[in-house]
C-alpha cells in the first residue's frame, strides 16, 4: 500500500460537482481517500485565457503501481468528459499524480514527483494543509 497525493482541477461545467464525481470514481477504482484539502478557486495556469479553476489535493492509499494509478486517473478524466484539445487548456476534470510514496519516475507520460509542483501555489498549499512534509 502506497500513500499518494493527487491534484484535482476543473474549470468547465459544474466544477464542484466534477471534483466530487472524480473523488467518487477514484474510490470506485481502488483509491482510498484518507484526507482531502479545502477546495480553492485559482487563476488558470499555462493558458490564461480560460475560466478559473477549482482545485483540491487528495491524500490516497493505493494498492498497486504508479503506472496503475495513472491509468485509473486517466480513466476518471475520460469518464468525467475530459477532451484533450490543447495543453493546459480548459477541462472538465484533471487528475494529476503529484507524489507516489518516495518513488521517482521519469517516463515520457509519467513524472513523479510532478514536475510543476513548485510552480503551483495551490498544490503547495494543499500539501501543507494535509500535513505533507518533504
Amino acid at each position: 500500500m502506497k500513500i499518494a497525493y493527487l491534484g484535482l482541477g476543473s474549470n468547465l461545467g459544474r466544477r464542484a460537482r466534477n471534483l466530487s464525481a472524480a473523488r467518487r470514481r477514484l474510490r470506485e477504482k481502488g483509491a482510498r481517500i484518507l484526507r482531502q484539502s479545502t477546495v480553492i478557486e485559482t487563476e488558470p495556469w499555462g493558458v490564461v485565457d480560460q475560466p478559473r479553476f477549482l482545485n483540491q489535493v487528495l491524500e490516497v492509499a493505493w494498492e498497486g503501481t504508479a503506472r496503475r494509478l495513472l491509468r485509473a486517473a486517466q480513466a476518471v478524466e475520460r469518464e468525467g468528459g475530459r477532451v484533450r484539445k490543447r495543453r493546459w487548456g480548459p477541462r472538465t476534470i484533471d487528475v494529476d499524480i503529484l507524489l507516489f510514496g518516495d518513488e521517482h519516475v521519469a517516463d515520457k507520460d509519467l513524472q513523479i514527483p510532478h514536475p510543476r509542483i513548485e510552480e503551483r501555489p495551490f498544490v503547495l498549499e494543499g500539501l501543507r494543509e494535509l500535513g505533507f512534509r518533504s
